[in-house]
């Protein structure tokens, strides 16, 4: 199979991509940063530059079975710093991908979009697919914007999409830089005996999913034939502090904290229902919390 992948340099592309390539799949990335160094590109086709680059685009796509969209040119923490930069870059950018998917006459999209963000602050244990969506930050706003058009594509024939929901994941070679993922944050700062930041008090709960368990889903649900919206996490919720107090005892080192104001855009409470992607996919997420953090941990330690 012919596939593509936006954002394929990145923590989670990265991951994907050694997952298709070890199934001898045609390889194409398309990603504004040069390719980075842990990663052997033989065989595979690297484009670099931006996702809504038409020219780029009709290179990338031709031939093309499966289009993966994971890149983005925002996080939660800057998109509400410029959200006109954010609507242009991933609203007007996925559109003009989803136009060139058209004129390449590919139809198969899977869109990493997210289940941080999108539901914004419920009062519920668990939220599934069919809770209300109510960002509360550019980031989601944006994202359920995408999904919203994705649907009304494949609504109209031109487009079979698979958008997956996906909460906070986690592993090797994930950015440490703290602009998003508390994990590999928490590792670097902690085993550098650095003070941590805690937006808030700590209390803030998410779904943490390790990384091989999204790929494994993210597979499954690209080669799938079904189409829709799935929630892609681990099921369960962690706090912020607890995800601390598990990479401090996997470093076997107290961490030194900072606590500052929380930010209006984070939402208290996320944890996400994924029965419909276990029923739909016989996929379930099988990296424990502690396995997943100290595997995380030792691949950190040995980079």
């Amino acid at each position: 199979m012919n596939i593509v992948i936006t954002g394929g340099n990145g923590f989670i592309g990265s991951h994907l991509l050694l997952q298709l390539a070890a199934r001898g799949d045609a390889l194409t990335v398309i990603d504004r940063g040069a390719p980075r160094s842990d990663i052997d590109w033989t065989g595979i086709r690297y484009l670099q530059g931006s996702f809504d680059d038409t020219t780029l685009l009709t290179r990338a796509l031709e031939g093309a079975d499966l289009v993966y969209h994971l890149a983005s040119t925002t996080v939660p923490g800057t998109a509400n710093l410029d959200p006109v930069a954010d609507v242009q870059g991933n609203l007007l950018g996925t559109l003009a991908l989803v136009n060139a998917m058209h004129q390449a006459g590919c139809e198969r999209l899977v869109y990493l979009s997210s289940g941080g963000t999108v539901y914004g602050d419920l009062d519920l244990e668990k939220v599934d697919e069919q809770a209300p969506t109510r960002p509360i930050s550019s980031y989601g706003i944006v994202k359920l914007a995408i999904e919203r058009y994705l649907l009304m594509h494949e609504r109209t024939g031109s487009l079979k999409p698979v958008i997956l929901r996906a909460s906070n994941p986690y592993g090797a070679r994930q950015g440490k830089l703290g602009l998003q993922g508390l994990v590999s944050t928490a590792i670097d700062r902690i085993s550098s005996g650095l003070p941590l930041q805690i937006w808030g008090d700590g209390s803030a709960v998410r779904d943490y999913v390790y990384i091989c368990d999204l790929v494994e889903l993210m597979e499954k649900a690209g080669f799938s034939t079904l189409c829709g919206v799935y929630n892609a996490g681990s099921g369960h919720g962690t706090s912020v502090r607890q995800i601390i107090d598990e990479v401090a005892g996997a470093l076997n080192m107290q961490p030194k904290l900072e606590h500052v104001s929380a930010r209006a855009f984070d939402v208290s409470r996320v944890v996400l229902d994924v029965s419909r992607a276990s029923r739909d996919f016989a996929w379930y997420p099988r990296t424990e919390l502690t396995a997943g953090i100290r595997a995380t941990v030792q691949a950190f330690q040995s980079a």
